[in-house]
């Protein structure tokens, strides 16, 4: 189940990535590899889904204007 969700946050962190680059956005450029990096750390599944969807809300806050 890890593996699979350190796939899934992994991805959205590349996706992340590549928006850094295309909208040269730093935000995109920590968020994407906090999203590839974090799950080496933790091991229960509740811990990756909870930071994983935290992390990955902050890009889409900021683009809507949230803070």
């Amino acid at each position: 189940m890890t593996l699979f969700l350190g796939l899934l946050f992994g991805s959205v962190g590349g996706v992340y990535l590549a928006l850094a680059r295309r909208h040269h956005n730093v935000t995109y450029l920590v968020c994407g590899f906090v999203l590839i990096i974090y799950p080496y750390f933790f091991d229960k599944a509740i811990w990756i889904i909870l930071i994983g969807i935290l992390v990955g809300a902050i890009p889409i806050a900021q683009d809507r204007g949230y803070f």
